[in-house]
């Protein structure tokens, strides 16, 4: 399973972006899915995660009712909506997937097996 990240950039406080963990020609209806973010200097820290069908999501409270994490089994693709961003939201974001139907704890990264490539995220004005 080989994951690509995309979607980083830059954005003024309060700006908006989306990141895509697409897996193509991969189905990822088994998987389990997270997204986490790296400072520099800093421990990885969990971001969002989502159950395999969707159902089930779970987020850290710093990015609670501003970034929606949610998946499109059929493009293969899982989305993570970031809204109302600030400048502490700065890292490199990566997902992760691990095969399993049940939502797995961000708070576990080591349960993932797969990670894609980071993508930078910066908020700055």
């Amino acid at each position: 399973l080989r994951l690509m990240v995309s979607g980083g950039g830059s954005v003024q406080p309060g700006g908006s972006l989306r990141l895509f963990c697409a897996a193509p020609g991969f189905p990822l209806d088994e998987y389990a899915l997270g997204w986490f973010r790296q400072v520099p200097g800093k421990v990885r820290e969990g971001v969002s995660c989502i159950s395999a069908s969707g159902y089930g999501t779970s987020n850290r409270d710093s990015v609670k009712g501003r970034f929606t994490i949610s998946r499109d089994n059929t493009k293969n693709t899982v989305y993570l909506q970031m809204n109302s961003l600030k400048p502490e939201d700065t890292a490199v974001y990566y997902c992760a997937a691990q095969l399993v139907l049940n939502i797995v704890s961000i708070a576990s990264q080591k349960s993932y097996d797969y990670w894609g490539q980071g993508t930078q995220v910066t908020v700055s004005s």
